[in-house]
């Protein structure tokens, strides 16, 4: 296969947080400093509570927007009582990229040992647009990103990568 050119993609961030603002979401912040970096392209960042409804109706809007390829969320994906990402984004997905979260936890465990099986993050593709669901820590978001999701969203990946496969998601 030719080796192609880099294809910039539309990233949306949602930070999921009770606490949270723009002054203080140093994950969403980071993720937006490194899409771009990637050479993606940022197009938006939200806030919004630990809400499943509000979660969902935010990434719903997003997904149907077809400007937007990509979905990041960052917070919400723990145990806790107000933790409901998952639950939010889960029904929205026409399909789970189950290696995803299998991967991550494994990366994880090599940086954070046995807290790494708390992480509930998830990926998938909902209405052509790929959805992944990442802890709210900074850290973990780089993990995620700089060891998982940049590669696949970059075409030049071999041997392959979800960024290849845009086109054909809404076969």
């Amino acid at each position: 296969m030719n080796h192609e050119d880099f294809l910039a993609l539309n990233v949306a961030v949602l930070t999921v947080s009770d606490t949270r603002n723009d002054q203080t979401d140093s994950a969403g912040a980071w993720l937006m400093q490194a899409i771009a970096e990637a050479g993606h392209h940022p197009l938006i960042k939200r806030i919004v509570r630990d809400d499943r409804y509000q979660i969902r109706a935010v990434v719903s809007a997003w997904i149907a927007d077809p400007a937007i390829q990509v979905i990041l969320t960052t917070g919400g994906t723990g145990l806790t009582g107000r933790d409901g990402t998952p639950e939010a984004v889960a029904p929205l997905l026409d399909k789970r990229i189950e290696g995803f979260g299998e991967l991550f936890r494994m990366i994880s465990f090599e940086e954070i040992g046995t807290s790494s099986l708390q992480s509930r993050c998830l990926a998938g593709v909902a209405n052509g647009t790929y959805v992944f669901c990442l802890p709210g820590s900074r850290s973990a978001c780089r993990t995620a990103w700089e060891k998982l999701i940049r590669a696949q969203l970059d075409r030049r990946t071999r041997p392959c990568n979800l960024a290849m496969l845009i086109a054909r998601l809404t076969e």
